[in-house]
């Protein structure tokens, strides 16, 4: 079976994933498909009384099913169900998920969905083997450490990495005995729907995941708002995890983990295997079009290698031809919406207009739709708008650097410390300079993650709170108590 598809004959499931089943919906938010720029379907937004009903339906989701109560391996075995039937429908869910969103179907299958997949049964591994500690007290008394779920957990996923990001949010939680209600961007909803449904089929008891689509204004700020959410999860823009702190400081207290926004810097000195590091640069901004929080957008060069490094990642720019994401041969990527391609367009004129220089791209491609032409801007600064904003497109920044004091300071960003990369032959000064780099994540000689699920991923600064994926993402699940028990 061929993976490309005619997007028209796609048949969409419009509406909320509601104890177990979809609840039809009308649409109110346009929806345009990036590659071609047709307006093909409206999204649905759930108001606040619906939003309660999911979360009232996961409470008593919950209860009925004791999933948080019952042996932990038999939450492992559903997840593991779950997992082999995302893998047995991963042509469906490529389709879904390409239709609205940036990734081209031909590398959803063997990307994004087996990595969801994979990230499903690690997380579903730490349902019985995770738990409490009984921790040294003295000889009259008997201490421990127990844990136990939140409930239901509140998810907002972004639209960049769909069936990925929902991955994230619902391994974990539902490893650890926890109910969700998980909100998709509007923008891409459709995978995971579908996702949600298998869950049921797999034997995931009806009404321990509830989907429900819509905008932040009314169904995000109603789902971090709610007093049974017990805990927030959210990937996302900075601007937005600030809104959903200030709401949930305005209605309650309850835990969060946030992933926001990054600028991250590639560090790149001249010992460094220069076709090794031009590959994993560009591939780094080129992928999904720049559109990943961790893209390494700025690149921070020893001066002497910058002249063969530029002639490397200009080639390899050049190589880029736009396609439509139901095409399995196409590999780059559209802009999600005409909105955020006039914004990246904007931000590298207001850079060119400041002194910086564009040495291929900084324009719309030629072709249907949001499609926009791989960047590299030199002779920029640290006061560029392309240097200080989080642009989230294929937009690179050039700078230079004499020694290692310089490139940390030009590695440093006011905001953000998502993640960074670091290219070097010198093992001494990598461990040196990861120890230095201000990020959450630190690739040495390569950049961007590997299926390697147990290392965690978050932010420092203003660039997240807390951490997905990893053990941490489990434990983050889960509440602890002490107790202490005389003998």
């Amino acid at each position: 079976m061929t993976l490309s598809f005619d997007p028209d004959s796609l048949i969409l499931p419009v509406g909320h994933f509601i104890g177990g089943q979809l609840l039809p919906a009308q649409g109110v938010l346009p929806m345009h498909r990036p590659s071609d720029e047709k307006a093909y379907a409206d999204c649905p937004v759930a108001n606040v009384d619906l939003v309660d009903q999911a979360v009232q339906t996961a409470k008593a989701a919950l209860k009925t099913s004791n999933w948080g109560g019952v042996r932990p391996r038999e939450r492992l075995n559903v997840l593991h169900r779950w997992a082999d039937l995302i893998e047995q429908e991963a042509v469906t869910l490529a389709r879904l998920e390409a239709i609205s969103s940036t990734r081209p179907v031909g590398q959803l299958v063997s990307g994004d969905i087996a990595v969801s997949a994979e990230q499903i049964r690690f997380f579903a591994e730490f349902a019985d083997k995770e738990g409490s500690d009984l921790v040294p007290t003295d000889d009259a008394s008997l201490g421990m450490i127990m844990t136990e779920p939140y409930g239901v957990v509140g998810a907002i996923t972004p639209w960049n990495f769909p069936i990925n990001m929902a991955a994230w949010k619902l391994g974990p939680a539902l490893a650890a005995g926890n109910a969700v209600v998980l909100k998709p961007s509007e923008m891409t909803p459709f995978s995971t729907l579908y996702l949600a449904e298998l869950a049921v089929r797999a034997g995931m008891p009806a009404g321990l995941i509830n989907i429900v689509l819509g905008d932040g204004m009314t169904t995000g700020n109603a789902m971090t708002g709610h007093p049974d959410i017990a805990k927030v999860s959210f990937t996302g823009s900075t601007r937005a995890g600030s809104a959903i702190m200030e709401n949930i400081a305005r209605t309650g207290i309850k835990p969060m983990t946030l992933e926001l926004g990054g600028k991250s810097p590639q560090v790149v000195f001249a010992d460094a295997d220069i076709g090794k590091a031009a590959a994993a640069v560009t591939a780094s901004i080129i992928s999904n079009a720049g559109q990943a929080c961790v893209a390494g957008s700025r690149l921070i060069v020893e001066k002497s290698a910058a002249a063969e490094l530029i002639d490397a990642i200009l080639v390899k720019m050049a190589a880029v031809t736009p396609g439509p994401t139901w095409d399995a041969e196409s590999r780059y990527s559209p802009i999600i919406s005409d909105r955020q391609r006039w914004r990246i367009d904007d931000i590298v004129k207001a850079s060119v207009a400041a002194g910086a220089q564009c040495l291929t791209g900084g324009h719309f491609m030629d072709s249907e739709g949001y499609f926009y032409a791989p960047t590299l801007l030199t002779a920029v600064n640290q006061n560029s708008p392309a240097v200080i904003e989080e642009i989230f497109g294929p937009v690179l920044t050039l700078q230079t650097f004499e020694d290692e004091e310089e490139a940390m300071m030009l590695a440093d960003h006011p905001s953000y410390g998502l993640a960074a990369g670091l290219f070097t032959g010198d093992l001494s000064r990598a461990i040196r300079l990861t120890r230095r780099l201000q990020a959450g994540t630190i690739w040495v000689n390569r950049y961007g993650r590997s299926r390697d699920h147990i290392l965690p991923t978050g932010g420092y600064k203003q660039s997240g709170i807390g951490k997905d994926l990893g053990r941490e993402a489990f434990q983050a699940n889960r509440k602890s108590k002490s107790v202490l028990i005389s003998l």
